[in-house]
């Protein structure tokens, strides 16, 4: 099993042990791979071996060690289910007088990820109605989680069509809530509930409602006593 909390002497020691255990092959290309490290260009290398704490692939010629935590998302429980695979990477860090090349899979697997989610956002239409689990709150509105590593922001002012004063008066994590889709932008779900409320309308999604607790002026600040109509009248 692949130990995530490395220490940083452990990863220096892993480090050492994998350049060790596995030769260069051809002819190093070194400036090449700080092009790629500069760029951040996405490679796509074979796990040649196995090493304590992570795993070995050849790059223009030179070893290059990616660690454990740095081959999947998540935890990798088995790291020989990687070998003879096909993994993009990019090039995390170099010591071309050390002979070190460390490679990262995290990247170019968050991009992709990041890639899908938007395009099942981008899928979802403008109306359509959702059920969700209240994961965050802030103080300008709470964010909802809707399943499939989709969440999208309720606004305050989409919570209720009732002037409330914090969300949290409302809505609680973990709580289920029922919202509606009123915008999609940017990979960006903007919800509402508010305009699932009995008598709510789309057009009416971005009005305020008006406050109750309003004051009415004090008497001396009313203009419509007697003497101030009477005030400018002529009488014959």
């Amino acid at each position: 099993m692949a130990d995530e909390n490395m220490t940083m002497e452990d990863f220096s020691k892993a480090v050492d042990d994998s350049f060790t255990s596995f030769k260069d092959e051809g002819e190093a290309n070194w400036e090449k791979l700080k092009e790629y490290q500069t760029e951040k260009t996405p490679l796509t290398v074979t796990v040649d071996g196995v090493v304590n704490k992570g795993v070995i692939s050849n790059v223009e010629g030179v070893r290059g060690f990616i660690p454990a935590s740095r081959l999947a998302l998540g935890h990798v429980d088995d790291l020989n289910a990687y070998l003879g695979k096909e993994i993009q990477v990019i090039v995390r860090e170099i010591d071309e007088q050390k002979g070190r090349l460390i490679l990262s899979a995290v990247e170019p697997l968050r991009a992709k990820q990041n890639e899908e989610r938007k395009a099942r956002i981008n899928a979802i239409e403008v109306g359509t109605v959702m059920d969700g689990k209240v994961e965050n709150i802030q103080s300008y509105g709470a964010f909802i989680d809707l399943g499939d590593g989709l969440s999208g922001l309720v606004h305050i002012s989409q919570i209720s069509r009732k002037r409330i004063k914090s969300v949290e008066d409302v809505l609680q994590p973990g709580q289920e809530v029922k919202v509606k889709v009123i915008a999609v932008k940017d990979g960006k779900l903007s919800l509402s509930m508010k305009a699932l409320e009995e008598g709510g309308d789309e057009k009416d999604d971005s009005r305020e409602a008006a406050p109750k607790d309003y004051k009415l002026p004090k008497s001396e600040n009313i203009s419509t006593n007697l003497g101030s109509l009477l005030k400018g009248i002529k009488l014959n």
